[in-house]
């Protein structure tokens, strides 16, 4: 895969796959050493790299602030915590439901322009949800359609960021750490200055702020200019439903991938799921806006710290190491249903930020290195709807189960299920066992071909085409 030049420049031309064996004279040796130089470590930063690493930053600072928003916003008009995971949930449902079509349009098209129109798209609506807000006419049916319009323009975008990374880095850990931080210093800075916000002036100037970070993070897109990707192995002459369907077989015949996937469904509805609306709306009542910013703020220092960590810690056997990083994040549901105080809270969620931006980079880092690139913006796609298919339930309970049972009770029960998942993860060979791989996987030869022998299939329909089990 093509990298940028030290300047920043995309390359002319790229080595074709077809140059690597079967070549003879001159023009195998030059294939060779073509490939023996994309094979030398390269620093990850260049002109490129810093544009969509402040981009991806600027994305995860308007995400941030959001829930603040979303929390004050319609506590103040009286709604209640139902009506927060509602509006959370109208966001997250269609994202999680369309991600996968995404995927296949990212393959089909060039992923900078629908990244650029995706963020324009979401300007407009988060622009319309700060004029409702500064109006005072509040209807929740209005802010779900907006959280709506954000999740399928989301849907879009995110298949994208995985395949651009490859291209920009050969240093691919290094690349999602240093993405990863950038975004957790968004995480850090986010919070507290949606809740200056909403004390000084109100929730409508969090949502102005929101669309600018859009604004500001389709600017830096189009200034990106990505090196072309390499050629593809076969032609998209097949039509969307076959690349679905070739996705979907890419995806279901790597173990480690389902297996996490199938686990992180479990984690997304009994655990992130509940924890978001709970947390924002038990710490804004009990505390303040401020406090739950201070709270969110401390979840983002814990990711910085968990991304510096991942720069340099290179475990051989990623997914192992970054299940045992992850228990820590069972200490922040659990200390907010305790009851513990600003301070002890802000430490565990000091914590448990660092554990969870750990396993993060492990993880995009195995499905980046791991599968080839022709198919990867596809299997990703699989990848965020599987583990997020089941946050929007998770976060519709929420208001349910806190009225039944109380929000602190729910919250202990999220942080003991966080347990759980992290034993489940290790308990499986193929997630625990995986071996690290430096550098983008190979292209594959045939994208068409069927699982590998021997693969483990997930539980479930296995005919062609068939929807995944989500």
């Amino acid at each position: 895969m093509a990298m940028t030049s030290s300047g920043g420049e995309p390359r002319d031309r790229e080595p074709q796959d077809g140059k690597r064996s079967g070549a003879s004279g001159s023009g195998s040796v030059r294939s060779r050493a073509g490939l023996l130089d994309d094979r030398r470590p390269r620093p990850v930063w260049s002109r490129d790299f810093a544009l969509f690493f402040v981009a991806r930053a600027l994305a995860r600072l308007g995400e941030t602030m959001l829930p603040v928003a979303l929390a004050a916003g319609l506590l103040r008009y009286g709604y209640g915590v139902g009506a927060v995971g509602l509006a959370m949930a109208a966001s997250a449902a269609p994202f999680a439901g369309l991600v996968i079509f995404g995927g296949v349009i990212a393959d089909r098209f060039s992923t900078r322009r629908l990244m650029i129109g995706a963020d324009l798209v979401r300007l407009v609506a988060q622009s319309i949800a700060a004029a409702l807000f500064f109006a005072g006419h509040v209807v929740l049916w209005q802010v779900c359609l907006i959280g709506a319009v954000n999740g399928v323009a989301g849907a879009v975008f995110q298949p994208g960021v995985a395949s651009t990374v490859p291209r920009l880095a050969s240093d691919i850990q290094g690349a999602n750490g240093a993405i990863r931080i950038a975004e957790s210093a968004a995480q850090l800075a986010g919070p507290a200055l949606a809740g200056l916000l909403v004390a000084f002036a109100s929730a409508g100037g969090v949502f102005v702020a929101h669309a600018g970070t859009y604004a500001l993070s389709a600017l830096c897109l189009l200034l990106l200019r990505l090196p072309a990707a390499a050629p593809a192995s076969r032609t998209h002459s097949s039509g969307f439903r076959a690349d679905l369907a070739e996705g979907w077989r890419e995806f279901r015949s790597r173990t480690w991938m389902w297996a996490v996937i199938v686990i992180w469904c479990v984690y997304m509805i009994s655990v992130w799921g509940p924890t978001v609306p709970l947390v924002a709306t038990e710490m804004v009542r009990a505390h303040g806006p401020r406090a739950y910013g201070l709270i969110n703020s401390a979840l983002g220092a814990g990711t910085v710290v968990g991304g510096l960590v991942a720069l340099r810690l290179r475990p051989r056997r990623m997914l192992r190491a970054g299940s045992l990083a992850l228990l820590a994040f069972a200490c922040f549901p659990a200390s907010v249903g305790a009851g513990f105080g600003v301070a002890a809270v802000s430490a565990c969620a000091m914590i448990a930020g660092a554990g969870t931006s750990f396993w993060g980079v492990m993880w995009a880092t195995s499905v980046q290195t791991q599968v080839a690139p022709d198919v990867l913006n596809r299997i990703h796609a699989y990848d965020v709807a599987g583990s997020l298919a089941m946050m929007p339930v998770g976060q519709a309970l929420a208001g349910p189960a806190a009225a039944a049972l109380g929000a602190d009770n729910v919250l202990l029960v999220a942080g003991v299920m966080s347990l759980v998942v992290c034993a489940a993860l290790l308990s499986v060979p193929a997630v625990r066992d995986l071996v690290r791989v430096d550098g983008p996987a190979p292209r594959s030869p045939d994208t068409t071909a069927a699982p590998r022998e021997g693969a483990l299939r997930p539980p479930g329909p296995h005919k062609t085409g068939a929807r995944p089990p989500v």
